[in-house]
């Protein structure tokens, strides 16, 4: 069964510098059903709250930073304000050098995710391509999903199969812990835009149906760098997974 699909805002970060409700206005007339945060923009969560409600939308998730013993008040009031239950972020390559560096990222992903569970929010970890790269021949992203067992993965579809993972097996793979997919495009050559969904190297159809449909809750858009109007992207992303039946829009 397909599941509602909802937009990384940070995929629309110029826009929202500019007129942040504007965007969120845009996301919810293509027909988005949920959107997911990577900061505000200055605004108040309270006026965002409100805004998202007034439009229809719900909060798929949002990308934080890493939440400590230190941060974590603010971030939860923060993301209890708008409703969001899933809390994301992640770590640089620096950070997966060696073996027991990647065992420490880990650990701070299990902190994180006891500290925000006392709010009733899960939390799991975004990668890039550096967690699809062997370190002392061991996989960063398969050492972080064993040490790391109480956390949930957002897999980035298109950064996994750049750095050389197949995400159709990772899926599979993984599907139990995979509530939430990153879905984008392109044509995995280096330093190329992405495209929009449906459009590039990836097989989205393969990659969607590997998942656990009693798991996966959202399919989420995002797109790092587009050449040409990003809002285009955004809405021919949506026509693609809404209109193959991939995912669930409001319109």
């Amino acid at each position: 069964m397909a599941k509602p699909i909802s937009l990384q805002l940070y995929t629309l970060r110029e826009a929202a510098k500019d007129d942040f409700p504007g965007v969120l206005k845009a996301v919810a007339d293509i027909g988005y059903v949920g959107v997911e945060f990577a900061g505000l923009q200055g605004h108040d969560p309270k006026e965002i709250r409100k805004l998202i409600d007034d439009l229809g939308l719900k909060v798929s998730s949002s990308h934080t930073g890493l939440p400590t013993a230190e941060n974590i008040g603010q971030l939860a009031d923060t993301e209890l304000i708008l409703g969001n239950k899933k809390v994301i972020s992640g770590f640089g390559p620096d950070q997966f050098k060696c073996v027991n560096c990647v065992k420490d990222a880990a650990a701070k992903f299990r902190t994180a995710a006891q500290l925000v569970k006392p709010f009733g929010m899960t939390y799991g970890f975004h990668n890039h391509w550096w967690e699809f790269h062997t370190v002392d021949g061991k996989l960063v992203y398969d050492v972080l999903m064993a040490e790391a067992p109480d956390v949930f993965s957002e897999l980035d579809v298109y950064w996994c199969a750049y750095g050389k993972g197949d995400p159709v097996k990772v899926v599979s793979q993984y599907k139990s812990r995979l509530p939430v997919l990153h879905i984008k495009d392109g044509t995995l050559e280096e330093n190329k835009p992405h495209l929009a969904v449906g459009s590039g190297a990836l097989d989205i159809p393969a990659i969607i149906g590997a998942a656990d449909p009693n798991v996966l809750e959202w399919v989420i858009v995002e797109l790092d760098n587009y050449d040409g109007d990003m809002f285009e992207a955004v809405q021919s992303s949506y026509d693609y997974l809404v209109g193959f039946g991939l995912a669930l829009g409001n319109k």
